[in-house]
């Protein structure tokens, strides 16, 4: 448990992170058809119109695969020291956050690349942390 006062910054950024990714996943996952719709709307005048379920299940793919992975570094970091599953899923948080950028960037949807300016900086934190 000394893990709790030795890393509180990097077990508070895992936990925000797999907050924002498991929350996402989920909702993705308990209304699918919403999401799709929802999507495929946002990028009706992009390239990527014709192509919103499969890419959204990528990212829904790598959302779960990258909140698990950090779940089980938490376990890791508290019990062993160490921060590899803790920063393969850090690391797949960011390429989602790039692969969601590209999306809002070819959407025109600037507001919303810009807002994810916070998930990615706070992600870049934690890969710095755990390095």
């Amino acid at each position: 448990m000394e893990a709790l006062t030795k890393h509180p910054a990097e077990i508070l950024i895992l936990l925000f992170l797999i907050v924002t990714f498991l929350q996402s996943g989920i909702d993705k996952l308990t209304d699918w058809k919403g999401n799709v719709s929802f999507i495929k709307g946002h990028f009706k005048g992009s390239p990527l119109r014709n192509s919103v379920p499969l890419l959204l299940s990528i990212v829904l793919v790598t959302e779960i695969v990258a909140s698990l992975f950090m779940i089980y570094g938490i376990y890791e970091l508290v019990f062993d020291g160490i921060t590899t599953f803790a920063l393969y899923g850090i690391e797949l948080s960011a390429l989602t956050l790039i692969f969601l950028l590209i999306g809002q960037r070819l959407a025109k949807d600037y507001a919303g690349a810009m807002t994810l300016t916070v998930y990615f900086i706070i992600t870049i934190l934690g890969i710095n942390l755990m390095t």
